[in-house]
């Protein structure tokens, strides 16, 4: 679960980590309000969005008045903010978080995530943080130093100190940046979350530390502990069909493709998905049926891809075993397909548990589609369907 950077921010500052005061304004009014409650003689003015590089798409701008703040709020909210992460579409401005700005030395970049390599946790820091981090880390990937954390035991002090050393920082910011590392460190486990980044964490003026953004993301398998935490969803930040597929327990991730794509098994829906790839075509979504799916849950799902009007092609992948079986699948299908009526070809692989019963349901049924017999010609087959050229 994405959080914004008010709410981040207002989370992490319960384990001490310091950031500029700001406030929530859902209006221009409310933005000018903002700037007299606040103090001082200059703001930032922050569109609260579920996407980053927000500053080279205006959506990050300094004022040095009331009335420039009002012009600025008028200009963000209501207003479809387009950045490299949003897509074309971009996304709908509903608030923006009015910030007293700083003057800063330096921009560091720091950030605690699940390291996908070892299967642990790392701190990640840079000298050099701020605006698109990642595709300068990824030209100099030297820049980037990495810290194993050992989330039970804490993050060490003396490994923290000699990496606070490596950023450059001494005497009491070193100190300060240890206690910043530690503090994200302790709530990356007690909130149960998959990347806490703050970037840039800033040196000010006036020699102390503070978190000038922040990004935090939270495990939506671990909010049954978190109830609190489950309240700060912003329902209106995300895709409505990934919204309804939740909603039937369905690992679901719209993409921009046209092959709709239903497959058991996370691990096979991504191998599924990269084949299709391989082969020339696009997919229009992920979609990861969990083992425990019911007929009903299937359904739903498969009609998520019929409503699709980008889709010219579905392709499902199921290799039946343990729980769920074929024949489940297979009439999860039929009922969709009865419910919804199906405009595009199917190619459906049904192997494993009850795979040959699949195919007699699917065939008894009516449903027009076409087997096949490995994934690599369900692959191909779907993308000629889609009017591709299979590679």
């Amino acid at each position: 679960m994405n959080l914004h950077e008010y709410q981040a921010k207002a989370l992490l500052s319960r384990y001490g980590v310091p950031s500029p005061k700001g406030m929530l304004a859902e209006s221009a009014a409310e933005a000018a309000a903002a700037t007299g409650a606040l103090g001082g003689s200059s703001w930032a003015v922050k569109a609260q969005i579920h996407a980053g590089l927000r500053a080279d798409a205006g959506g990050i701008q300094l004022v040095a008045s009331p009335d420039a703040a009002v012009k600025t709020a008028e200009g963000l909210l209501g207003r479809r903010l387009v950045t490299p992460q949003t897509g074309a579409k971009g996304k709908l401005v509903r608030a923006v978080y009015v910030e007293e700005a700083v003057g800063t030395t330096q921009e560091l970049y720091l950030a605690v995530l699940v390291d996908r390599g070892t299967g642990g946790v790392a701190l990640i820091a840079a000298r050099e943080g701020g605006n698109d981090i990642e595709s300068r880390m990824a030209a100099a990937p030297e820049k980037l130093l990495r810290l194993p954390v050992d989330l039970e035991a804490g993050l060490d002090e003396q490994a923290a100190a000699e990496l606070a050393g490596k950023l450059g920082l001494e005497g009491g910011l070193a100190d300060q940046a240890v206690a910043v590392m530690q503090a994200i460190c302790k709530a990356f486990g007690e909130l149960d979350a998959s990347l806490i980044e703050i970037n840039p964490l800033a040196v000010t003026s006036d020699g102390a530390l503070t978190a000038l953004d922040v990004k935090m993301v939270l495990d939506d398998n671990a909010l049954y502990r978190h109830q609190d935490l489950a309240a700060l969803r912003d329902v209106e930040e995300l895709n409505p069909t990934e919204l309804e597929a939740e909603r039937f327990a369905l690992n679901f991730v719209q993409l921009d493709g046209d092959i709709g794509v239903m497959v058991n098994g996370a691990g096979l829906a991504l191998a599924t998905v990269d084949l299709l790839k391989q082969r020339g075509g696009e997919p229009a979504d992920f979609m990861d049926i969990r083992p425990e799916a019911s007929r009903a849950q299937v359904a739903e799902g498969f009609g998520l891809l019929l409503r699709n009007p980008n889709v010219k092609a579905i392709l499902v992948n199921i290799y039946g075993g343990g729980i769920l079986r074929c024949d489940t699948v297979a009439e999860g299908i039929a009922a969709a397909c009865k419910a919804e009526g199906l405009r595009v070809p199917l190619i459906v692989r049904a192997a494993g548990t009850n795979g040959e019963l699949a195919r007699k349901i699917l065939m008894s049924q009516g449903v027009p589609v076409t087997f096949a017999g490995s994934i690599g010609e369900a692959a191909s087959l779907v993308v000629a369907a889609a009017g591709k050229e299979a590679a």
